[in-house]
């Protein structure tokens, strides 16, 4: 496609004010890159730090809580994830062991062995690099999420060992990161993760009586360093990137203006904080990256917010609330009886608050805590997963939350453009966005199918940013939709950027039945009708030119004409028929960041404007 041709489609669906705002910070990049002492025309005045006693954490409650609902085995791999940590090997992307030696090269990309120069400033590093990779893999370190596990296990244990570690790695940090070189100081929202991390962790390290002036000082200096970033890049996240970004920019904010006696400030951020909110959730609980990994980053720094209300003596609005509970509320209701959630949306296995020891694809914490601190209720039973809302709440006391265990059911969320129908051993979800903001993956009419816990139709998720196999995956040829011949639903610029974003006709959308229209600016409609009857999904697939069905499954693979049998793990699950040509193709799947696996892909062929007919039988 022209060059020209893709510019005025970004601008039309993007805005004229995101492209002004985005030309003008790529002036400000230039201009240091030419003029370094320009730089300090962007600085932003603060003042140091003066006060810790942000986060009211009672640490006696979550020390008899971690020793006594967690399980000998999830003690065990805490211990083993803290012990590594202390060594400078940790857990990144929630999944992938990543050595940065020790002492901790700060610098480092563990997949690939290079670093980038600490004595180059932020705006001369590149995101990605060929030979580096993906500059998100040096960030994991300095993010600080480890500094949590840490802390867990020194609740568990009463090991001096992990606070230590916290307080050595935090003044090496600072030693080797002055402010404004190297990579961490690229990105506003990984210094508002890292010093709020770190101030969680000092926190529970004084009140357990351990943490020294000395520890204090420094925590104090990180503070002044990422709220200073914080402060002089907030613009580009607020007015260029309008994403999860922007939230987590704000809470690091309210943390370091509280922090700073910054009052003035400290109002300005909960203000932009409630427009950034009603701006990036639907009323029905969406969320505008389309993505399940950042809405549930996002409520977590909502969650962060909430829990220092009566410290700073604002909160967030009822309308905030509202919205944030119907998020946790949605997100209930798109969850698997197996505690996952379909791999909706990008997905860069970010877990920033890992306060508990449910695995990262275990949504329960983030969906209990985000509704109990917006509602004042639960929605699950007792369980590990509630330690997270011990960590936000400040509450000892978990029975003061009543517990309201309510129903999983088929929904419509006609504005997050998701749809649910469940049956009694299985449950789909469908995607049918009217698209507001930026799309994250060309996944319109996709269905995801899950029988008996197992995500037998499935997404291919995200594999990396930084790399061709990941840019595959955001395509519809990676979703359970139709796939033309040369052609995608919409376009791809760059590594993130969509455009020619589909145009979304629903029909009938109930609790047994769904049928909408995507229309694709690239030449062709496809129409799609799924009926649920008895233990059978129906699926009715028309486009207005030849295609190709695909459903994407990790199960094995048995096909016999047009009758294809699933297993998983020896057991037949559910079989399948369908009126067109059957192909079994090998494809990926991406359940983690920087991780992949082989699975199947039935591709059923269908010829312009006549029916492919699939239907779905559980069981044999």
């Amino acid at each position: 496609m022209p060059k020209t041709r893709v510019i005025k489609s970004i601008l039309s669906e993007y805005g004229m004010g995101w492209a002004m705002n985005r030309a003008l910070y790529s002036m400000k990049l230039k201009t240091m890159r030419m003029a370094p002492f320009t730089e300090t025309f962007y600085e932003k005045k603060t003042a140091y730090p003066k006060r810790l006693e942000l986060f009211q954490i009672d640490t006696t409650s979550l020390q008899e809580f971690i020793c006594k609902m967690l399980n000998e085995a999830d003690k065990a791999q805490l211990v083993a994830s803290a012990d590594k940590a202390c060594n400078g090997i940790i857990t990144g992307f929630s999944s992938i062991e990543l050595d940065y030696g020790y002492p901790i090269d700060w610098q480092l990309s563990p997949l690939t062995g290079e670093r980038c120069d600490e004595k180059k400033k932020w705006y001369r590093i590149p995101d990605f690099d060929k030979d580096r990779g993906d500059i998100k893999v040096i960030w994991e370190a300095s993010r600080f999420s480890h500094f949590l596990t840490l802390a867990r296990a020194y609740l568990l244990t009463d090991k001096r060992d992990y606070y230590e570690a916290f307080s050595y790695q935090l003044k090496d940090w600072l030693d080797k990161n002055p402010y404004g070189y190297g990579a961490n100081f690229k990105c506003g929202q990984e210094c508002s993760l890292r010093m709020t991390n770190a101030l969680l962790a000092f926190t529970v390290f004084k009140g357990c009586g351990v943490a020294t002036d000395a520890d204090a000082n420094c925590v104090k200096d990180l503070i002044d360093r990422c709220y200073r970033k914080i402060l002089s890049n907030f613009n580009y996240a607020y007015k260029c990137i309008k994403n999860n970004h922007t939230i987590s920019e704000l809470m690091g904010m309210i943390v370091g203006a509280w922090c700073c006696y910054d009052a003035k400030q400290l109002n300005k951020a909960y203000d932009l904080l409630d427009e950034i909110v009603d701006e990036q959730f639907t009323d029905d609980g969406g969320y505008r990256q389309f993505s399940f990994n950042y809405q549930r980053l996002a409520l977590q720094d909502l969650e962060c917010v909430m829990s220092v209300s009566e410290k700073t003596g604002r909160k967030l609005s009822k309308h905030s609330k509202d919205k944030i509970r119907n998020s946790a509320m949605m997100l209930f209701q798109c969850q698997d009886d197996s505690k996952d959630v379909p791999n909706y949306g990008s997905n860069d296995g970010a877990l920033v608050f890992p306060v508990s020891s449910c695995g990262y694809r275990d949504f329960r914490p983030v969906i209990n805590t985000a509704y109990a601190l917006s509602t004042g209720k639960q929605l699950f039973d007792a369980g590990k997963h509630q330690e997270e809302l011990i960590w936000f709440s400040g509450n000892s006391n978990l029975q003061e939350y009543v517990i309201e265990n309510p129903k999983k059911v088929s929904s419509q969320f006609i504005d997050a453009g998701l749809f649910t129908i469940r049956g009694p051993h299985s449950w789909a979800m469908i995607i049918s966005s009217g698209y507001h903001s930026r799309p994250a993956h060309m996944d319109q009419l996709h269905i995801d199918l899950w029988i008996d816990g197992v995500n037998v139709l499935c997404d291919a998720g995200t594999y990396s940013y930084a790399s061709k196999d990941g840019r595959q995956l955001i395509e519809n040829g990676s979703h359970n939709t139709s796939l033309v011949d040369g052609k995608t639903q919409m376009g791809l610029y760059g590594p993130f950027m969509i455009y020619d974003w589909t145009k979304r006709k629903l029909g009938r959308c109930d609790s047994e039945s769904f049928e909408a229209k995507c229309i694709s600016s690239n030449g062709y409609t496809h129409v799609r009708k799924i009926k649920r009857s008895g233990t059978s999904y129906k699926v009715i697939d028309n486009v207005s030119t030849d295609y190709h069905v695909l459903f994407h499954t990790p199960c094995d693979v048995k096909c016999t004409g047009n009758v294809i049998v699933l297993s998983w793990k020896g057991t037949k699950i559910c079989r399948i028929e369908t009126s067109g040509k059957v192909k079994l193709l090998k494809s990926n799947r991406s359940l983690y960041y920087l991780k992949r696996e082989e699975i199947n892909c039935l591709s059923i062929a269908g010829q312009a404007g006549e029916e492919v007919l699939t239907i779905i039988s559980e069981g044999e």
